[in-house]
């Protein structure tokens, strides 16, 4: 597994139309399309190949990709999930996000959430 760069950064938030429009006309990120998720969000280009990504926040229960997270991009989900096996850990997916792209959730020793994830399918 290569870890290819920092992808995303995802934060809740309480009200995604307000929030947006502080990203987008205060710090002046440019909106993206986003997948056709199950839950609100707004995504945000920042440079090149980074996003932010803000999810809706709900009621006391959260679970990744849900919860508060950062992803990296890796060249394969095969050998992430191969490399995760190899070190005992436990994780969610491989599983595919409605655009396509590969997404595994993994807990660092810290409790953290890490998604690894692959390009979107074009």
């Amino acid at each position: 597994m290569k870890v290819r760069q920092l992808n995303h950064v995802a934060i809740h938030v309480e009200d995604v139309e307000m929030i947006s429009r502080f990203y987008a006309d205060v710090l002046g990120l440019e909106p993206m399309p986003r997948p056709a998720f199950t839950f609100p969000g707004a995504w945000f280009r920042i440079g090149v190949d980074q996003e932010l990504h803000l999810i809706g926040r709900e009621p006391e229960t959260h679970s990744p990709p849900r919860e508060r997270h950062y992803a990296l991009l890796v060249d394969s989900i095969e050998a992430a999930a191969s490399r995760l096996r190899e070190h005992r850990l436990t994780f969610d997916g491989p599983r595919e996000r409605p655009d396509g792209a590969m997404q595994i959730f993994v807990r660092d020793p810290d409790g953290h959430v890490v998604e690894l994830c692959t390009e979107p399918k074009r």
